[in-house]
């Protein structure tokens, strides 16, 4: 169950309350490498798997969300176990490098990146990208809309579906805040909430929301459509997606990546890690596996269907900037969305 807004605001700047997170496979104390990781066990187990026999040393991985992992490293301080912090989002990377945690990367790791998905500091890079688009019913919806802006608009009065409380929908507000001020994005929730839009547990029941007819529209990231698609097949899936054009705040692009925790005392092992996880193999699992985009150079999608990284007119923002969570939640909390 998902905490109170209150007590996940503690959390982030009282990292101490945190219940424990076992480590999986090894012991902490014991392990070569600890990898604090914001990414899902299911989705990313077998890629560490993998890990643990490039880096040639036993692996120690604590799972949780990135933002409660990024405080309680910053709350554990010198006494940290965390050797290599593997975030979601860069927002959660973006506040252990303001904090001055993160180590500076070797400059051939970068060069592997865009520098849009990199560290400004250079400590921290990313390794896969996604997409916030607008999932669209097409019995009910002829052509979905080419903005966020217009989903504040009476015609889609109870016809949006979304996830208030899902980390990627608070990142892509952060965004939002950074691109057009706490003003203009405090009003945009509070028309977004006027027209009463349907909350859902998560993205994948956003999807069959939208497939069912519950709702016409649906605020989610892209590779949950692909996934659907690639298991049940694309005829089946009732849902269509729509990418945003035009520097859209509804089409941020935020990626996961990692950063080597200064005071984890593992660099040699967390910088094989990096080097592995922008490694071709590990690239190819971001792309065929979680459907999400690789952002190592000479990496494509192979997903049917994808249009490329490079062809999306994303807005342009340094994703360090998404750290101000904090704000954020505040701000949703006032327009009565968490």
């Amino acid at each position: 169950m998902r905490r109170p807004l209150a007590q996940r605001l503690t959390v982030l700047f009282a990292a101490a309350l945190l219940p424990t997170v076992a480590a999986c496979g090894v012991d902490e104390d014991d392990a070569g490498l600890v990898i604090y990781s914001g990414r899902n066990e299911k989705l990313i187990k077998p890629l560490l798997d993998d890990l643990e026999k490039a880096v040639g040393t036993t692996v120690a991985v604590r799972y949780g969300e990135s933002a409660e992992l990024a405080a309680q490293i910053q709350e554990e301080g010198d006494k940290t176990k965390a050797g290599l912090f593997f975030s979601q989002d860069a927002g959660a990377l973006g506040a252990l490098s303001t904090k001055g945690m993160l180590e500076k990367l070797p400059q051939p790791s970068l060069d592997k990146v865009d520098p849009a998905f990199r560290g400004a500091a250079g400590d921290w890079v990313g390794t896969s990208g996604r997409v916030r688009v607008i999932a669209y019913n097409p019995e009910k919806v002829s052509k979905a809309p080419d903005s966020v802006h217009d989903l504040v608009k009476p015609e889609w009065k109870g016809k949006i579906g979304y996830v208030p409380t899902n980390a990627s929908f608070q990142a892509f507000v952060t965004g939002m805040r950074v691109l057009e001020g706490d003003d203009a994005t405090r009003a945009w929730l509070k028309g977004l909430k006027a027209n009463d839009p349907k909350v859902y547990d998560n993205n994948l029941k956003v999807l069959e929301g939208v497939g069912k007819g519950e709702v016409s529209l649906g605020l989610v990231n892209h590779y949950y459509w692909y996934e659907q698609v690639a298991e049940k097949g694309e005829s089946k899936v009732k849902s269509k997606i729509h990418f945003l054009s035009g520097g859209d705040p509804g089409g941020l692009v935020n990626a996961a990546g990692v950063g080597i925790v200064k005071k984890g005392a593992q660099n040699p092992a967390a910088q094989k890690a990096v080097d592995f996880l922008l490694s071709e193999k590990a690239q190819k699992y971001f792309a065929d596996d979680t459907k999400e985009y690789p952002l190592a150079a000479g990496v494509t999608s192979s997903v049917d269907g994808l249009p490329p990284l490079a062809s999306l007119d994303a807005p342009k923002i340094d994703l360090g900037k998404l750290e101000s969570l904090q704000e954020t939640l505040k701000m949703l909390q006032e327009a009565g969305m968490v």
